[in-house]
């Protein structure tokens, strides 16, 4: 009799030991996956890792669509969209009487691809040294370390050209100041059109044929030339500040910093020696580009923000590869 308990109690205690443990099995792995109709499991972690790169992916999406929205006004004034103020002037106003040299120390093309291929091919070639030789590290969806790094840095310094240019085209055509050179494009004198001197002259006596020139005459404030290289090559500086760590030499980050500044100041420089500018229009572009390289330098990229060493802690793990003691995550 004895003997029969104790068998019937082994023989009710054992099903529900097995049934307990599928459950704790069923709870654990809930985790690690899920179970569909025919019984197959189905890992969780690329499910959130999809997620996570669909969202990555949006973002992305979101940063064109903002960079496109900073550089419409760029355009539109580019394209012609939109034509600049028709300003008047006063008769005997001496400071639109210089003669028009048509040869330009530095011109558009040279402006935009100069600016563009120094910097850019500088913060390219700083941030691959750093992804090689600094163990760098992205938490980005991209798997390639050198495109992610290479997407925040370029992308933060071409919406700073973007928004850079749509401030200043914004200007010229709102303002619709006169150049130094605006009776020459004319072909007009204050004697042709008989004025009164310090009379105000609305009516347009313009002579010029060619358009064109007409309207770039009429687009003086503010230099569009200094503030792009003024934001370009300080914007330059600031990123050899953050990432030129080399201590063997004191005084060669300094020069080569003086010398992108002094690039930019011959730019603004010579649209006044060429009857392009005046001062004050050349004055503003300078502390608008300024403004901008600092604004986009410290703001908005990520080069003086501070990187962490991972701890390597299950919490501070990201859905890519593990990392080393020696890499930075940024």
């Amino acid at each position: 009799m004895q003997k029969f308990n104790s068998t019937g109690t082994h023989g009710n205690t054992l099903p529900r030991d097995a049934e307990l443990q599928l459950r704790l099995a069923d709870s654990a792995g809930a985790g690690d996956g899920k179970e569909n109709g025919r019984g197959k499991h189905f890992l969780s972690q690329p499910e959130e890792e999809s997620s996570f790169c669909t969202k990555r992916r949006m973002l992305v999406c979101l940063d064109l669509i903002c960079l496109f929205v900073a550089s419409i006004p760029f355009f539109a004034c580019e394209l012609k969209a939109v034509t600049p103020y028709k300003r008047g002037f006063f008769c005997g106003d001496t400071s639109i009487t210089y003669p028009y040299v048509p040869s330009e120390a530095i011109p558009d093309s040279l402006l935009i691809a100069g600016g563009i291929a120094i910097t850019g091919l500088t913060i390219a070639l700083g941030e691959c040294y750093r992804v090689r030789f600094r163990g760098v590290y992205s938490q980005a969806f991209v798997r390639n370390c050198y495109v992610s790094c290479l997407y925040k840095e370029l992308g933060s310094f071409l919406f700073g050209c973007c928004v850079g240019q749509s401030l200043t085209n914004m200007a010229k055509l709102s303002v619709g100041r006169l150049r130094p050179n605006f009776l020459s494009v004319c072909n007009i004198t204050y004697a042709s059109i008989n004025c009164t001197p310090g009379s105000y002259v609305s009516q347009d006596y313009c002579k010029q044929p060619n358009g064109k020139m007409v309207e770039e005459a009429r687009k003086s404030f503010f230099s569009g030339h200094a503030s792009f290289a003024m934001y370009t090559m300080l914007y330059l500086a600031f990123y050899l500040q953050a990432r030129l760590s080399w201590r063997g030499a004191r005084l060669l980050r300094p020069l080569v910093q003086f010398l992108l500044v002094m690039i930019a100041v011959y730019t603004g420089l010579s649209r006044i020696s060429e009857y392009r500018h005046h001062p004050t229009d050349v004055l503003t572009g300078f502390i608008q580009g300024g403004l901008t390289a600092y604004w986009v330098a410290f703001y908005i990229s990520s080069m003086f923000k501070p990187c962490a060493r991972p701890d390597l802690s299950p919490t501070s793990m990201s859905l890519e590869s593990p990392l080393s003691s020696q890499q930075t995550v940024c």
